[in-house]
C-alpha cells in the first residue's frame, strides 16, 4: 500500500486534526522507503529472525529433533540408528544456536539504531516545541500586560520565558544522578 503526500486528510473523521493523517502518512512514507534502502544482507537476516521467533520454527523442530532422538534411540523398527550417543544433533544444534543469536544480534542492532534515530527527532521536536513556547509565553506576557492584566507579573512566567540549554539539563541531570549514587 503506497501512501504520499499527495493524498489528501479525510475530513471526516471527527476529532481528529488532518495534520494526524498527514504525519501518519509521512511516517509510513519513510518507514516504507527505509524498508526499500535496507541491504540484502539485513533482509535475509530480518526474515530469518522472523522465521525463527515463530512458532512453525518451533514445530518444525519438535518434528526434527524428535524424530532425530526416536530414530537414534531405536524405537522405530527397522530404521538404523545414525547417530547413537547423539553427538552429531548436540553439534548440529550448538551450530544453529550460533547462526541463529548471530542473526537476531544483527537485527537487534539495526533495531537499535532505528530507535536511536527516533530518539534523536523526539529529542529534537521536544527542543523545538520548547523554544516555540518559551516565545509564546514572552509575547503572550507583553500582551498582558499592556493589556493591564495582572497575572503578567507573575515571577514565574519570567522563569517560564528563559531559554532552556540542553546540555545544561543533561549536565544537571547527571550532577544530580551522581548525587544521589553518592549518598546512597
Amino acid at each position: 500500500m503506497e501512501i504520499s503526500y499527495e493524498n489528501p486528510p479525510r475530513e471526516e473523521d471527527e476529532g481528529m486534526a488532518a495534520i494526524v493523517d498527514r504525519n501518519i502518512a509521512a511516517l509510513l512514507a519513510r518507514r516504507q522507503t527505509e524498508e526499500k534502502a535496507k541491504k540484502t544482507q539485513d533482509k535475509v537476516a530480518d526474515a530469518i529472525t522472523r522465521f525463527t521467533g515463530s512458532m512453525l520454527f518451533v514445530y518444525l523442530h519438535l518434528v526434527i529433533f524428535g524424530l532425530w532422538i526416536v530414530v537414534n534411540l531405536k524405537w522405530v523398527p527397522g530404521v538404523p540408528a545414525f547417530d547413537p550417543t547423539f553427538v552429531v544433533l548436540a553439534m548440529v544444534a550448538s551450530v544453529e544456536a550460533i547462526f541463529l543469536s548471530t542473526f537476531v544480534l544483527i537485527s537487534q542492532n539495526r533495531m537499535q539504531a532505528l530507535a536511536d534515530k527516533r530518539s534523536d527527532l523526539d529529542l529534537h521536536i521536544s527542543l523545538l516545541a520548547e523554544h516555540e513556547v518559551t516565545r509564546m509565553i514572552s509575547l503572550i506576557t507583553q500582551i498582558a500586560r499592556q493589556m493591564g492584566i495582572e497575572d503578567a507579573e507573575n515571577p514565574e512566567l519570567e522563569e517560564l520565558a528563559k531559554d532552556v540549554a540542553p546540555e545544561k539539563v543533561l549536565d544537571r541531570m547527571d550532577e544530580v544522578e551522581r548525587d544521589g549514587t553518592e549518598q546512597a
